[in-house]
């Protein structure tokens, strides 16, 4: 009996692999050009890595005086380190031609609706992403960088190592730029009738003690910069309620 259930399940599922084939090869090609696009994108931006360092490493300059270069201890350090950016450029990069190719794949089989609903999400995430790296560049890592470098004096000079900065920068980017989804996810969580705003407003004391404690594992336990963390993200979560009580009013 075994075998005969065996015997008639096997033409199904022939026919369901040649049902989904097409969609296999399709999904297959467009993950190929993202991979190749983000090849291309990080070949070059490894080009430019020596300049693109610069630019991120800049603001520690400006911090203070006393640091005008980075140091490598280990020989292949610099390389990793350009290597590292380079492929982390190449990502952020080609986040256009990856959105673009899942959008293609996926875009038949939405309705009207579903296809307007998909890009609004696309698009704020993509924005409040943005907007946080941003912010946590030109306006969070300088005062971060000026409180650390204070410490620093003649007697106690600062080596900032190239590999280790390049990472705390990158961290503390993309840190800030996922924390700025925090008013998005709100919504659509009221949105969806998951989590009502009244419900955050309730509870804020709660939310405020997890920030907190969110924040400092994020920043590796470094309290200044715990609190450079924590406070936007209080703002952000007072806008989160107030644009859930905007937007997510109860018919």
């Amino acid at each position: 009996m075994a075998n005969y259930n065996l015997q008639n399940s096997i033409p199904l599922i022939e026919r369901s692999l040649e049902f989904f084939k097409p969609h296999h090869l399709e999904l297959r090609n467009r993950l190929i050009k993202v991979c190749l696009s983000i090849v291309c994108c990080s070949v070059v931006a490894y080009i430019f890595a020596e300049q693109i360092a610069g630019f991120f490493i800049s603001p520690l300059f400006k911090a203070s005086p006393l640091v005008y270069k980075l140091v490598y201890t280990n020989l292949p350090e610099a390389f990793l380190a350009y290597i590292k950016l380079a492929i982390l450029i190449g990502f952020i990069a080609s986040l256009p031609v990856a959105l673009y190719q899942i959008w293609i794949f996926v875009s038949p089989g939405l309705k009207a609706n579903e296809k307007k609903f998909a890009v609004i999400v696309v698009f704020w995430a993509f924005t409040l992403f943005t907007f946080g790296g941003c912010f946590a560049f030109f306006a969070v890592l300088p005062k971060m960088l000026s409180y650390f470098m204070s410490y620093a004096n003649e007697g106690l000079i600062p080596l900032p190592k190239l590999g280790k900065y390049l990472t705390f920068v990158a961290r503390t980017i993309l840190t800030f730029g996922l924390a700025f989804q925090i008013p998005f996810l709100m919504v659509m969580a009221g949105k969806a009738d998951i989590v009502r705003a009244e419900y955050f407003r309730r509870k804020r004391i709660f939310f405020y003690m997890a920030i907190v404690f969110i924040s400092f594992l994020l920043t590796a336990g470094d309290f200044m910069a715990t609190g450079l963390l924590a406070i936007p993200l209080f703002l952000l979560y007072e806008a989160g309620i107030f644009l859930s009580l905007l937007f997510c009013k109860k018919s």
